[in-house]
């Protein structure tokens, strides 16, 4: 049986299974909707800097406007894009088998979401979304309604830097997300690898672990990953074409 004929059978072998897919998605899948991956945000302009200078506490403490502007214009390149047909057959599916898919994503922005897939689970957080720098030493904390505009905002009240809600380098994942992705990976029987190279820890060793726990591993991508000997089943392709064909194989009928 070829590779996307076995992948199909796959998905379709899970219809209304809780839990049985789990998808994780990376950066390629976002670039198809335009908005380049971290590194190739690095152009023009910023191509100069070091990557840890842009995306590190020490970083954003060295220089913290240089980074809220890096920021301010990735930002603006996500609210710019639209989801593309992988994304929108992504949320379709969970639509229509309730609990059937459990969505990991690494991206940091709001794709998935807006095309209505709402319970994503986000390991690096959201490039929309800010948070304080550090523990507010009020007792009451910080209210990001108090903040005055700069760039960064500040607290008005005690100074405290609002900064993006993304993981920075040296910085652990969100502890309840991270433990949301190992449970989901263990429990799958289908593991669907989008448009990840595989090189960001310790995203990538969800797809190790959920083989190790007996799931079948499909990898999307059109180009070779760091986990492609984790795959059963390669699939040389974009998530835009590919997504579509694989998972309206396992809609309900009329």
């Amino acid at each position: 049986m070829p590779p996307w004929a076995e992948a199909r059978t796959l998905v379709q072998a899970l219809r209304g299974r809780p839990g049985g897919l789990c998808v994780l998605t990376g950066a390629g899948m976002s670039a198809e909707s335009g908005i380049p991956t971290f590194r190739d945000a690095l152009t023009g302009l910023w191509a100069r800097f070091d990557p840890a200078e842009l995306a590190s506490e020490a970083g954003f403490r060295a220089h913290p406007q240089r980074v809220w502007d890096w920021y301010a214009m990735r930002r603006d390149g996500v609210r710019r894009a639209e989801p593309n047909a992988g994304h929108h057959a992504l949320a379709s599916h969970a639509r229509r088998w309730p609990g059937g898919l459990v969505l990991v994503t690494q991206n940091v922005d709001d794709l998935h979401q807006r095309a209505g897939h709402t319970d994503a689970v986000r390991l690096h957080g959201d490039i929309l979304a800010d948070r304080w720098l550090q523990p507010c030493p009020q007792r009451e904390g910080c209210a990001t309604t108090r903040a005055q505009a700069g760039r960064p905002p500040r607290c008005a009240d005690c100074g405290n830097l609002l900064r993006p809600g993304v993981v920075w380098f040296g910085e652990s994942l969100p502890a309840a997300a991270l433990a949301a992705a190992r449970d989901a990976a263990e429990r799958c029987e289908v593991m669907l690898v989008v448009g990840t190279s595989g090189a960001v820890w310790p995203a990538a060793g969800l797809v190790g672990r959920a083989r190790q726990r007996g799931a079948k591993v499909v990898i999307v991508n059109p180009s070779p990953s760091e986990i492609d000997a984790e795959a059963h089943l390669l699939l040389r392709g974009t998530a835009a074409h590919l997504l579509p064909l694989l998972l309206d194989a396992a809609e309900p009928g009329p």
